[in-house]
């Protein structure tokens, strides 16, 4: 079993409830975990027999441009379309960060993250 991690992927979207938020657009950092059997990329070192980074990437910059009200809806898209590119036993971790959300008070950033 191994462990891959795409972390930080940035992008400015224009996601969120607001009316604002479609016109304005803020700032995401989107991180991708998948844990699964990696032992033929070991052995092999062949791309095509283990998950790729900038195809995953692509993925979340897809999912990213499709304008949703919430986060959740986002990250559960971006998960749907991680699983359906790969091996169906990958376990998935998506978490998506929405930096400084526009709401009262001074809050750093929005976080969720799903498990698929």
């Amino acid at each position: 079993m191994g462990l891959i991690e795409v972390n930080g992927i940035r992008v400015f979207a224009y996601h969120g409830c607001l009316a604002e938020e479609a016109t304005i657009g803020g700032l995401y950092r989107v991180d991708v975990q998948v844990e699964g059997d990696f032992e033929e990329a070991e052995r092999t070192d062949i791309l095509s027999c283990t998950v790729d980074y900038g195809r995953v990437t692509a993925i979340v910059c897809e999912q990213m441009a499709v304008r949703s009200a919430l986060i959740e809806h986002v990250a559960r898209r971006i998960l749907v379309a991680l699983q359906g590119e790969w091996d169906p036993g990958f376990q998935w971790r998506v978490r998506l960060v929405k930096e400084r959300p526009p709401i009262q008070g001074d809050v750093e950033q929005a976080v969720y993250t799903v498990f698929g």
